[in-house]
């Protein structure tokens, strides 16, 4: 296949994004539990604009900031759009919670209504408006993708959309319902994988190939993690909100298991990205070598691998330290002995995160090469092509 040839777009593929796009349909009408609760017929939700800010009650201390902003906000949704509100914004301190408004800012605001549902008695601003900000972000990110991918760029926005449904819509209800995460995970990501791989790759000897050296990879992530886990004495209760659910009517909810769960979903797409990079290249070598040995292609896919692991790891490492930075710098900046860095329970559960993920990364470039060699050059076309070796010579 020449690079520079215009993609064909085949009925296969046609098949596969018409049973995504059907799949994820479904999926968003199958009820999972834990929908959330309906409006109560005397309140109703609304974005609206800050038109003033009043901060003649806000004391700021240092970096602290406290008090009460009293505002004015122009409804801009709903059935009392126009109308001109006054609320109140209690500021207590913890720049995490709070939210600061200032004029021209939009609003995300839930009114109280009377018995009769026809005059506000009180706006209560929840926090600033996003949702539109959020949807313009992420048609963005899809038409950009579109524009440097084309048809593969089209599959890939598919598939994002397809694996947020499975998450939000299957893996965490089925965690919240009690079913065993490490098992629910694996299945979950098992499925993930082979529909994005043949999804974007095609079924094919090339998507075959990734998706199973993706699954090696996740197995043996999957492994080392639970091992590493107990090993290293965590009970997963350092991710974020998840003690809270113990307390919020989930208390059958295995931390421990969420947390190794946690694990091997993270690195999974790395996985997969490795995978399919090392089968397209066994494929190219093949498609402009025919005649190459399986050894030979093996060599090439374990070449391709370990220019990719260099980096990838590192890819990891960067990812990951981003979420933690902060607590780095909490303990640098005072001066915690790093000894006792290590040995904290927090750390600790992101160095395995970090680790484990990065295993698996590296195991999946020599697993995709041997099994690409296989699926690629069955053991009777190789038989075929050391026969022919002394014809090709004497030739």
């Amino acid at each position: 296949m020449n690079t520079g040839r215009r993609e064909h777009i085949s009925r296969q593929d046609i098949l596969l994004v018409s049973i995504s796009i059907l799949a994820s349909i479904v999926m968003l009408f199958i009820p999972t539990g834990f929908e959330p609760p309906e409006a109560s017929p005397h309140s109703m939700r609304v974005h609206a604009t800050v038109l003033d800010v009043d901060d003649s009650q806000v004391r700021e201390y240092g970096p602290v900031i406290e008090g009460t902003q009293h505002l004015e906000l122009r409804i801009d949704s709903g059935r009392f759009k126009g109308e001109v509100q006054e609320s109140i914004n209690s500021i207590i301190g913890k720049k995490e919670l709070d939210k600061v408004f200032e004029p021209g800012d939009r609003a995300y605001v839930v009114l109280d209504l009377n018995e009769a549902e026809d005059t506000i008695v009180y706006a209560n601003v929840i926090d600033h408006y996003r949702s539109a900000k959020t949807l313009a972000l992420l048609l963005l990110f899809f038409i950009t993708l579109f524009a440097v991918a084309g048809w593969i760029g089209l599959k890939s926005i598919i598939s994002f959309i397809f694996t947020g449904i499975i998450l939000l819509k299957v893996l965490l209800p089925l965690f919240l319902h009690g079913f065993n995460p490490i098992l629910t995970a694996a299945v979950v990501v098992t499925i993930l994988t082979g529909g994005i791989i043949f999804l974007v790759g095609g079924i094919s000897r090339k998507g075959l190939t990734a998706f199973t050296g993706s699954f090696a990879g996740v197995l043996v992530t999957v492994v080392l993690a639970v091992a590493s886990t107990h090993w290293f004495e965590l009970n997963g209760a350092t991710s974020p909100f998840l003690e809270s659910l113990l307390y919020a009517g989930f208390g059958s909810i295995n931390l421990t298991q969420i947390f190794i769960a946690g694990i091997f979903i993270a690195s999974s797409g790395a996985v997969m990205d490795l995978a399919m990079d090392i089968s397209a290249s066994m494929h190219e070598v093949l498609e402009k070598h025919p005649t190459i040995t399986r050894f030979e292609l093996m060599t090439s896919g374990l070449t391709v691998g370990r220019h990719a692991v260099g980096t990838m790891t590192t890819t990891l490492l960067l990812a990951y330290s981003g979420g933690y930075t902060g607590m780095l710098m909490n303990f640098i900046g005072r001066g915690v002995p790093f000894e006792n860095v290590i040995n904290m329970v927090f750390v600790s559960s992101e160095l395995i995160h970090t680790f484990v993920g990065s295993f698996g990364l590296v195991l999946v470039a020599p697993l995709t090469a041997l099994a690409g060699s296989l699926i690629y050059i069955p053991g009777k076309k190789e038989r075929q092509e050391e026969d022919a070796t002394p014809l090709r010579e004497a030739q």
